[in-house]
């Protein structure tokens, strides 16, 4: 006597809706550049809360930010800024205007533009003003 046993199906792999997607880079670079401006701004509150508790240690701490590499930093926290703003800007279109969902993808290229055409800009004016100073 036997009997026949029922094996279970294989489980449906369904692939994840946003593996690879520009729009879900565009989310994970979002909250990157959102964690970066707070940390310097929590580091900005600090070295001018030192004025207050030594001017000549506020004096020296200024003095370290004028470095190339803090330079470099300098143009780095000008693109997360940029690049939080432009796509903050397409996230409130994509919630709040009716059509956002449907051009969400176009106004992605178009928020990247125009980060790419002021960060340019920028960068170039950031490079002549860190290279004056060397």
């Amino acid at each position: 006597m036997s009997t026949s046993t029922e094996v279970a199906p294989d489980p449906v792999r369904r692939r994840s809706l946003y593996r690879g997607d520009p729009g879900m880079w565009s989310w994970v670079l979002h909250r990157i550049t959102g964690v970066t401006i707070f940390f310097f701004l929590f580091v900005h509150v600090l070295d001018t809360a030192v004025i207050r508790v030594d001017p000549n240690q506020y004096d020296a701490i200024i003095e370290t930010y004028k470095t190339p590499i803090i330079g470099l930093m300098e143009i780095a926290l000008v693109a997360c800024v940029l690049f939080h703003a432009f796509n903050g800007v397409r996230l409130i279109l994509v919630d709040f205007w009716s059509k956002g969902p449907k051009y969400q993808r176009q106004m992605l290229w178009v928020a990247l533009t125009l980060f790419v055409i002021v960060f340019g800009a920028g960068t170039v004016r950031l490079l002549q003003i860190l290279f004056s100073h060397l």
